[in-house]
């Protein structure tokens, strides 16, 4: 392991990270010696430069599971660059750990280090540390500057990673089913039997994808910006109203309606 690490110039503990997410195959093993080869440094150099591409480690898994189990990855890049590229338009940030700590400061924890590569927020590649998003990297150390501890903003973002996962499901699910389905199920004639057999997409055919998917694309993002405003909007004036609420007197002149029996009124626990 020390050997490829060397020969591909990344750390070891970053081998051991792509092991552990089954991003790098195992090696061969023979008694106690386990064995790498070109095959091993390729997959290295492989991730290495979807990394610079702005992929995600999880996306990087998803294409290399499609080669393993003999799907067409030639028409999987084909299509993944005109549909999937444009969506993010995301900006990888390269760090150095002194950088890193410029933005965070003492919340540079191995903890939280930890937290934002089971994100797949960043990768490290030697001595630097790969962000995936300008964007969300700012806005973590705009949040962390508030006053918010940074732990807590990763948590926040697994959670908006899972209503984000469950939003694109909505759409690619409406998508396929009523737009795409014709092109995306695509078969063959057959050879006259009742099994069909399943034929690589044409160019044209990746070009009226891509293009269907270009003009929908803005109509998702219109949608989900406009129902976050509305939902923020109400949620902030239900906060405020209930703020305006309890500072309201009641009938026996303690705050909100009720006086007494709200909360701060005059049997609370600790109040005169």
């Amino acid at each position: 392991m020390e050997e490829l690490a060397a020969e591909a110039g990344v750390p070891v503990r970053t081998l051991r990270f792509y092991r552990e997410r089954r991003l790098l195959p195992p090696p061969r093993r023979e008694g106690r010696i386990a064995w790498y080869n070109e095959h091993h440094l390729a997959r290295l150099r492989t991730i290495a430069a979807l990394l610079d591409r702005g992929h995600t480690l999880g996306g990087i898994a998803d294409l290399l599971a499609a080669f393993e189990s003999g799907r067409d990855v030639r028409e999987l890049l084909c299509l993944e660059g005109g549909l999937s590229v444009p969506w993010s338009e995301e900006t990888p940030v390269r760090l150095s750990p002194e950088e890193l700590a410029d933005h965070f400061e003492d919340d540079v924890t191995t903890e939280n280090l930890q937290a934002t590569l089971d994100l797949g927020y960043v990768a490290l590649d030697g001595d630097e540390v790969v962000h995936v998003s300008r964007r969300l990297l700012e806005a973590s150390s705009a949040l962390v500057d508030e006053g918010v501890p940074l732990a807590s903003v990763l948590a926040a973002a697994r959670e908006v990673r899972g209503h984000a996962e469950a939003l694109a499901e909505v759409f690619t699910g409406l998508f396929r089913t009523h737009v795409l389905s014709g092109l995306l199920d695509h078969t063959g004639t057959g050879t006259g039997t009742d099994t069909d057999t399943a034929r690589p997409l044409s160019t044209a055919e990746v070009g009226r994808i891509t293009g269907t998917v270009e003009r929908l694309r803005p109509i998702a993002k219109v949608v989900v910006d406009a129902e976050l405003a509305m939902a923020m909007e109400r949620r902030i004036k239900a906060e405020l109203e209930d703020w305006r609420t309890a500072r309201t007197p009641g009938p026996d002149g303690t705050g909100g309606p009720g006086g007494k029996d709200r909360p701060g009124g005059a049997d609370a626990p600790g109040t005169p």
